[in-house]
């Protein structure tokens, strides 16, 4: 675990500013964790009212972006920060998209379990759902965890674990594939369970943005568009 030296100030205002940013993204981060976790249980069990909780929570986490976006602006306005301060409002700033988009994805996985209960449940992929749901909530627990110890291992694992849900998710598409071919009566509801499967594709997809944007605030680093490896070196070397 790193120690990010954030400036100290003569403003005990500015520091107060920092840590509120710092709350109100885990506080966001906690209401997503838990729509997520929500979204997949109501698509397993086929929980109408619990789908529709999700996507109602879902104008509660756009609101939220809205205020932490704000709040980043009147930092970066009145206090003008530099070096590491800077770095933390700017991530702040990255994060809460991320973890905005992540809530857009759980909306959509509530959806295909309002439609699964509509058309009924399909007859395969709630093992892959559940095991990639699994992964995928553990990533997003575990960037959380690692902005708010400022923990770039952490992070660098999130990106290792982004890696083991793209094979399980490619893994799952060619069996639900195969499976519609053999069975075209199942289409319709086996798509609606990959549909749910690409949303956490991609919500796998965010959590690794947040670990690149948590080493970015750490470090100093741009580690986008690299490889897990070469995270690993760019933040071994620094």
């Amino acid at each position: 675990m790193d120690n990010l030296n954030l400036d100290r100030h003569i403003s005990g205002q500015f520091n107060a500013d920092l840590e509120d940013l710092k709350t109100q993204l885990l506080e966001m981060g906690g209401v997503v964790q838990q729509q997520i976790k929500d979204a997949v249980s109501a698509i397993e069990n086929a929980d109408g009212e619990l789908a529709e909780k999700v996507i109602v929570v879902e104008d509660d986490v756009d609101t939220r972006e809205v205020k932490i976006d704000e709040n980043c602006t009147q930092v970066l306005a009145r206090r003008q920060p530099a070096a590491s301060d800077l770095r933390m409002v700017l991530a702040v700033s990255k994060i809460t998209r991320d973890l905005e988009r992540m809530g857009d994805e759980a909306q959509k996985i509530a959806k295909m379990a309002i439609a699964l209960n509509d058309q009924g449940q399909a007859p395969h992929g709630y093992m892959e759902l559940r095991h990639i749901g699994d992964i995928v909530e553990k990533m997003v627990n575990t960037t959380l965890d690692a902005f708010a110890r400022f923990d770039v291992d952490a992070a660098v694992r999130v990106a290792k674990d982004d890696r083991a849900v793209d094979r399980e998710y490619k893994s799952a598409m060619r069996e639900l594939i195969t499976y519609m071919m053999e069975d075209p009566r199942s289409i319709g509801r086996v798509m609606n369970i990959i549909w749910a499967l690409r949303s956490l594709e991609r919500i796998g997809d965010h959590a690794r943005n947040i670990a690149e944007h948590i080493v970015y605030l750490v470090k100093g680093l741009d580690v986008r568009h690299t490889s897990v490896k070469e995270m690993e070196r760019k933040v071994n070397d620094a």
